[in-house]
């Protein structure tokens, strides 16, 4: 049975309430009889949203109220909504004056109503194709809204929304077709080679690079057919939908760029006799190609990355040599010389190093900085593979410069130096974009007895965790298609077997050892800095991560500790204790003694961050732990209380939905109102004691990630 609709004055009285008639005088009495004369499922959804916008300002509600009642009769609920999140996003960034413009372009609004129906928006699809890229193989590229669809080889552009087909789902596949072709673009070695050189000599250069893409476009779609099947074949049903084919003086062009073999010299190779044909119709999913863009990235990342690579061997070949220093030496030890062997294989692109001829195991930032040059090149280049010496490179050359975190608060208010990120709104049920902006700020170390007296003074626990930690340290991992090794690889001696009989030549790769690996885990600790924590709870939560870092240097684990603190959303802080990459120094444990009550708890833009840090670490297993002392805070600011608490749920829930562990560890005994709430029956403990802290900590991490 329907709900019988609102009367006028039951639809008043609420307006009274959440637009404050009483001190702003809005004339809610025309809105009411409009509404009034609506079902009651519009009521309700014009009326809910009065009272989102209401949370924001009561001005917007209303200018969004008088027009809600006509936009219901011509317009999509959805697109309602997404006029509405602008209207508050506009707001958010240029103020109601800006805010108040959008109000009045809804017949512009209207006139694109099937875009925001049908379309994918960048803002519901950049999350999930940000999870897809980076489970491809290659340079870790990012997501981005821009002015079209393009890469420059270290970012993917989207526009702002993707539209050309009627249904959502299929405009969705669109933009995941058009991703996939971009990421094909940096991996199968478009972007190597030199555009502009390349079409300079034509009459028009422009159409030149035109009829390259669409080579290009043909033979990266065979490559996506060969690493992406199911994407495929979804690609090639969208072009029949929209009538997109292959033109027939372009088969032979595809039959030679279908081959595995095919590289981007093939379509350079091509491109004079795909010149003389007649423009070729870009297929749906073919973007742009921007070479000046890509140019001016390569040229900087070149130097950039062979100074990071040589540097980072250097340290491998010093950490190989102190390996062996127990060892028996060589009358004359061996220059060191390095060689990497690319593997693409199933659609992955691995690495081989050996150190004279013996195998070693690159870590992850060798890996990543392998393959990126690669990507560039083809090929390793020898001149890349030579350790880099004592004092060669100026390290402003290889290391990423800090902009001071300050400077951002001198005079005017500006964005340099600063992360953005979202924040949820509890009343409008949407995010705030670039609500939060945050800076990092690294502890300052102090360099006194505090790490030395914390041992001291739990000497016996110290001695208690380094036994239960040394029992969790490394697993044995299987090495298959090894060039030495304790058994036989029956899988590969059986195709190299296969391979000799086809008169190819069998590889040496056949055996398999053993490998006593690293724990494949990954932990950020986050830990409250704010003011409430002065005092002995301070000097808990320090004497805490000191026990810690003595067990977890034990493990071998990657972990990281950051500190968060913040006032208004303007001036929200995280402060580095240590990085992922960071070994455990004597400045390392200087900054845990450092660590000091700042301002307030606003906890959302942590997590968002830290969640960021550990996607970027390739780990089986991450683990989020916050220790604090509260709920999420602060100062005169609506994240008091519901808000906050909810937008900190959300950002945990970010944080799942990624693969990451939540956990948390308070000594507030209020804490059981709202932790259930946030992280879940299961994912919190609260402690009576402050003093149990240390211990409790470590026992936690223990059963975490064992």
């Amino acid at each position: 049975m329907a709900r019988k609709a609102l009367t006028r004055a039951e639809i008043e009285a609420l307006l009274d309430v959440w637009l404050e008639t009483e001190f702003t005088f809005h004339q809610v009495g025309p809105v009411a009889r409009a509404l009034c004369k609506l079902q009651r499922g519009e009521q309700d959804f014009v009326l809910d949203w009065i009272k989102r916008i209401a949370t924001t300002h009561i001005t917007l509600a209303f200018h969004f109220a008088r027009r809600a009642p006509d936009l219901i009769q011509r317009l999509d609920r959805r697109a309602i909504e997404a006029w509405a999140v602008h209207l508050c996003d506009t707001y958010d960034r240029s103020g109601m004056y800006a805010a108040l413009t959008v109000a009045e372009q809804v017949d512009a609004f209207t006139r694109t109503r099937q875009d925001h129906t049908a379309g994918a928006l960048f803002e519901d699809v950049a999350p999930v194709l940000s999870n897809f890229v980076r489970g491809l193989s290659g340079r870790k590229l990012k997501i981005e809204q821009g002015d079209g669809a393009w890469s420059d080889s270290e970012k993917i552009v989207l526009p702002a929304i993707t539209v050309a087909l009627e249904s959502r789902e299929d405009n969705f596949k669109l933009a995941k077709a058009t991703v996939a072709l971009l990421w094909a673009q940096t991996r199968f070695g478009t972007l190597r080679a030199d555009l502009a050189a390349a079409c300079a000599d034509f009459a028009h250069p422009d159409r030149a690079l035109g009829q390259f893409n669409a080579l290009e476009t043909i033979r990266l779609s065979a490559c996506i057919a060969r690493e992406l099947p199911g994407l495929h074949r979804e690609m090639r049903r969208l072009m029949a939908a929209l009538g997109d084919q292959l033109p027939a003086a372009w088969a032979d062009f595809a039959a030679r760029l279908s081959d595995p073999a095919a590289r981007v010299e093939d379509s350079l190779e091509l491109l004079a006799a795909a010149y003389s044909l007649p423009d070729f119709k870009p297929w749906c999913f073919q973007a742009e190609l921007r070479p000046d863009a890509v140019a001016a990235l390569r040229a900087a990342r070149l130097e950039k990355e062979k100074a990071r690579l040589r540097v980072k061997l250097a340290e491998l070949e010093e950490e190989h040599r102190r390996h062996k220093a127990g060892e028996e030496r060589e009358a004359t030890p061996e220059q060191p010389r390095f060689d990497a062997e690319a593997i693409d294989q199933d659609g992955r692109l691995d690495f081989e190093i050996t150190l004279n001829d013996a195998p070693i195991a690159p870590p992850d930032d060798v890996k990543q900085l392998l393959t990126s040059i690669y990507l560039d090149f083809g090929e390793i280049p020898p001149d890349y593979l030579v350790p880099a010496g004592d004092g060669e490179y100026d390290p402003s050359l290889y290391q990423d410069q800090p902009v001071d975190p300050d400077a951002v608060w001198q005079g005017t208010y500006h964005e340099e130096g600063a992360l953005f990120y979202p924040e949820w709104d509890l009343g409008r049920q949407h995010y705030r974009k670039n609500w939060c902006v945050m800076r990092e700020k690294e502890v300052k170390p102090v360099y006194d007895d505090f790490y030395r007296q914390t041992l001291d003074k739990h000497f016996a626990l110290v001695k208690h965790l380094r036994k239960g930690f040394e029992a969790m340290r490394d697993e044995n991992r299987t090495l298959k298609r090894q060039a030495f090794g304790d058994e036989v690889d029956i899988d590969a001696l059986v195709e190299a077997l296969a391979d000799s009989q086809d008169g190819r030549e069998m590889s040496d790769r056949l055996f398999v050892r053993q490998h006593r690996a690293e724990r494949n885990i990954a932990v950020a600790f986050m830990v409250d800095m704010s003011g409430s924590t002065k005092g002995w709870i301070n000097e808990a939560e320090r004497e805490a991560l000191i026990l810690l870092c003595e067990a977890l240097e034990l493990l071998g684990d990657r972990y990281a500790i950051y500190g968060f603190s913040g006032i208004t959303r303007k001036r929200c802080e995280l402060f580095r204790i240590k990085t992922f990459d960071e070994p455990y120094t004597e400045e390392v444990k200087a900054r845990i003694s450092g660590i000091q009550p700042q301002e307030y708890t606003r906890m959302g833009f942590a997590i968002r961050h830290l969640t960021k840090l550990l996607n970027e670490i390739e780990a089986r297993t991450k683990v989020l732990v916050t220790l604090s002392d509260g709920r999420p805070d602060d100062y005169f600011d609506v994240y008091r209380g519901a808000y906050g608490i909810e937008d900190t749920r959300m950002a945990l829930l970010e944080a799942r939905r990624s693969g990451i562990h939540p956990f948390c560890v308070t000594i507030d005994r209020e804490a059981r109102d709202y932790l259930p709430h946030m992280y879940g029956a299961a994912r919190y403990v609260i402690l009576d004691d402050v003093a149990q802290l240390p211990l409790k900590v470590s026992d936690i991490y223990r059963r975490l990630t064992s």
